[in-house]
């Protein structure tokens, strides 16, 4: 099933998986869970190891493994369906996945403050998450980023989800800030969730860098970055636009070298060879090969998938 299908029937029921994958139109269901991907409201309500609460798989030896159950109570156990998401289906195939959903919010808006120095909407998202209000997303744009979608200038985009009163709490908290609801706010984040795909129609080259960093290295990681930005500034991931292959490369080398955590999460086929797709793993690695061998010892599934390490 569709990614957006799936939002759709339960949006018929008020009722949501708060992902925001990008490709979603044609991603399948498994698909997204396969390659963790979420988007913007992952701040609020986390990813997908965090609404998944049961999963049915099916490995290489035809045994149909279930993991987890129907209510979230259900905790007797391997909680294995966590081995499942993110591994790019180099472990098993997944079959059937059991989701944690969640209400839609009665109303929404979103505060789109826009500056010409980066450290004015840093100094505006810092207030933010240091203080007592709990947005669904803020993210935060870079010049080149913001222009792609008709602004100017640094971006901050604070979303806010609830009742009235809720709303209105926010938008006296950034006074400065110009609100949008309704169509236009859905429109605005529709394109951002959509901005990796439209930018890879748009490149025949182009390189997408994922960076998971602190929250107080947000700012210089945007400053580093020769292109389009796009960062969830509450979450400390940023994605980097490149539209050529080797400039993402000669970026990634200098990113990893000073410290932040770097993965290529897309780039054209013929170009990923020459590539370090995740010049540092994590520690975890070699645990991680020995978890394949387990699932996989002759290597057939998806193999060199993950980022080149498995």
């Amino acid at each position: 099933m569709p990614f957006d299908e799936l939002s759709r029937v339960l949006a018929a029921h008020r009722q949501m998986i708060p992902l925001d994958p990008p490709f979603s139109s044609r991603a399948t269901v498994g698909g997204v869970l396969a390659a963790n991907t979420s988007g913007p409201r992952r701040l609020l309500y986390g990813t997908a190891r965090d609404m998944v609460i049961g999963m049915t798989f099916a490995t290489l030896e035809g045994k149909l493994v279930q993991s987890g159950g129907m209510v979230v109570k259900n905790v007797a156990g391997l909680d294995t369906a966590k081995l499942m998401i993110g591994s790019f289906g180099t472990l098993a195939a997944i079959a059937v996945a059991n989701f944690k959903v969640a209400p839609i919010p009665p109303a929404s808006r979103t505060l789109v403050l826009s500056a010409a120095s980066l450290d004015e909407v840093m100094s505006a998202r810092n207030a933010v998450i240091r203080g007592v209000l709990q947005p669904t997303a803020v993210d935060l744009l870079d010049p080149r980023a913001a222009a792609r979608l008709g602004y100017q200038g640094y971006l901050l985009l604070v979303r806010a989800a609830g009742n009235r009163a809720a709303l209105e709490r926010y938008s006296r908290a950034l006074p400065a800030a110009s609100a949008l609801e309704g169509e236009p706010e859905e429109d605005l984040w529709l394109r951002i969730k959509n901005f990796t795909p439209d930018f890879m129609s748009e490149h025949a080259g182009a390189t997408v860098v994922r960076v998971s960093c602190l929250l107080t290295q947000v700012g210089e990681v945007v400053r580093s970055t020769p292109g389009p930005v796009v960062a969830r500034a509450g979450s400390g991931v940023v994605y980097a636009y490149f539209t050529g292959p080797g400039a993402a490369g000669e970026w990634v080398r200098e990113a990893s070298a000073r410290g932040w955590k770097v993965v290529i999460e897309y780039a054209p086929e013929e170009a990923k060879s020459n590539l370090e797709l995740w010049p540092a793993p994590a520690d975890g690695l070699e645990i991680m090969r020995r978890i394949k061998r387990l699932f996989d010892p002759a290597n057939l599934l998806n193999r060199g998938r993950l980022y080149g390490r498995i």
